[in-house]
């Protein structure tokens, strides 16, 4: 049988307070990891959680699977199972309170039926409504223009508004959609507003969507993590090449700054110029700048927030896919790294130190699915790879050799 191990107790907690489940469940989740799929050799109790430790003797998936199942026949929807990798590099069981489940409380095995209403349409409609408000005016704030409330004024925010919303918006839902098709529950997208002004004349803070239930796999965390930035970024890449066609070329500035967009220096970012140099052509060069369309002020701003998603770093979207292609563990020491080579980044590119400072107030580290133990496949794994190449393309400045063989 497995050794049992109980938690560490004060003198005023009674230790079978640290037992979730009691002696003769002890034997039932015994019997439901069978030695040929994952052999049990410890049992080990939290306050919140039962962790058994073993070998594992068939294939990561086969192994949750099963377990799985014979741990909601015992005990319905007492516990997630949790599969994780372990520090010594072997993957262990984790069977933790699910704190929405009935049947914890009722000794009822069945399964809770009634979910947490977690979609609000009028609150995410009324978001959008006063997100499309604020980034139409903030069109005016960007170009130093007095702030009117006439329908002519309106009118010239209506493209980078609908730009901007756009994608943003279609970012959240590519994350929605997935989540919805790996019955992960979520909230609908909701915009963030904010009244522009002279420091962040933007119009809004983006939008964002909440899980509410737990994340099944590595497949599924991947799938969630990079449907957003892919949604984002095809709507942005078209938007951005239309409005670049539709900006014009001015003289460079004596001192150029990286978002003046009535005279943009594109060298900031590497795609950004190649994009420009592609459209513009032989007249943008290395004495000239960019004035701007609305639609390409969006899509720059689209770009810039694809590129801080994908950042590598913990709850972002870039933290979500290198968790699952590499494991939890690796995936915060990348997020480690990232953070640090930002920063070393940020002393020649300053605009990314706020970046760089937002993300060492982040964790490093993901929250584990429940299956973190199967890997990506190899087709998963190539579209995490070029996710991570796009956002080297975003935030990397122009080398020397290339501006100087397009001349700009």
């Amino acid at each position: 049988p497995a050794q049992t191990t109980e938690g560490t107790a004060t003198p005023s907690v009674d230790p079978a307070a640290l037992r979730p489940i009691d002696k003769a469940e002890e034997t039932q989740l015994q019997n439901c990891f069978p030695w040929s799929v994952y052999y049990l050799q410890n049992i080990e109790y939290r306050p919140q959680a039962v962790i058994c430790r073993g070998q594992l003797r068939s294939k990561p998936e086969v192994a949750y699977q099963t377990i799985r199942e014979n741990v909601e026949e015992v005990f319905g929807d007492r516990f997630y199972v949790v599969f994780q990798e372990g520090a010594s590099g072997k993957p262990f069981f984790a069977l933790v309170t699910n704190p929405r489940s009935e049947s914890a409380a009722t000794g009822d095995r069945k399964f809770t039926k009634g979910r947490e209403k977690v979609t609000r349409p009028g609150i995410a409609l009324g978001l959008l409504a006063v997100t499309f408000f604020t980034t139409t005016l903030a069109w005016l704030e960007l170009m130093d223009k007095p702030v009117q409330f006439s329908p002519a004024n309106l009118a010239l925010g209506l493209p980078y508004s609908l730009a901007l919303m756009s994608i943003l918006g279609l970012h959240e839902l590519g994350h929605y959609l997935t989540a919805r098709r790996y019955q992960i529950q979520a909230t609908l997208p909701y915009f963030i507003p904010v009244i522009p002004m002279s420091l962040f004349p933007f119009g809004t803070f983006g939008a964002f969507i909440q899980i509410r239930s737990p994340i099944p796999n590595r497949r599924s965390l991947f799938d969630v993590g990079l449907s957003g930035p892919l949604s984002g970024f095809i709507v942005a890449l078209p938007l951005l090449l239309w409005g670049l066609a539709h900006s014009s070329i001015v003289p460079l500035p004596p001192k150029p700054q990286a978002f003046n967009f009535q005279a943009l220096d594109p060298s900031f970012s590497l795609l950004l110029t190649l994009l420009s140099k592609l459209v513009l052509g032989t007249g943008l060069t290395a004495e000239t700048a960019i004035n701007l369309h609305p639609v390409a002020v969006a899509s720059c701003l689209g770009l810039v927030v694809t590129a801080f998603n994908l950042m590598p770093v913990g709850q972002l979207d870039g933290g979500h896919i290198v968790h699952a292609m590499f494991g939890q563990r690796t995936g915060a020491a990348i997020g480690q790294v990232a953070r640090l080579l930002l920063l070393l980044l940020s002393f020649a590119q300053p605009h990314l130190l706020l970046w760089a400072i937002l993300l060492f107030l982040m964790p490093a580290s993901d929250e584990p699915a429940l299956n973190d133990v199967t890997e990506l496949d190899n087709r998963r794994d190539l579209w995490g790879l070029l996710a991570l190449a796009v956002l080297l393309l975003i935030i990397l400045p122009t080398p020397g050799f290339i501006a100087s063989w397009l001349n700009v």
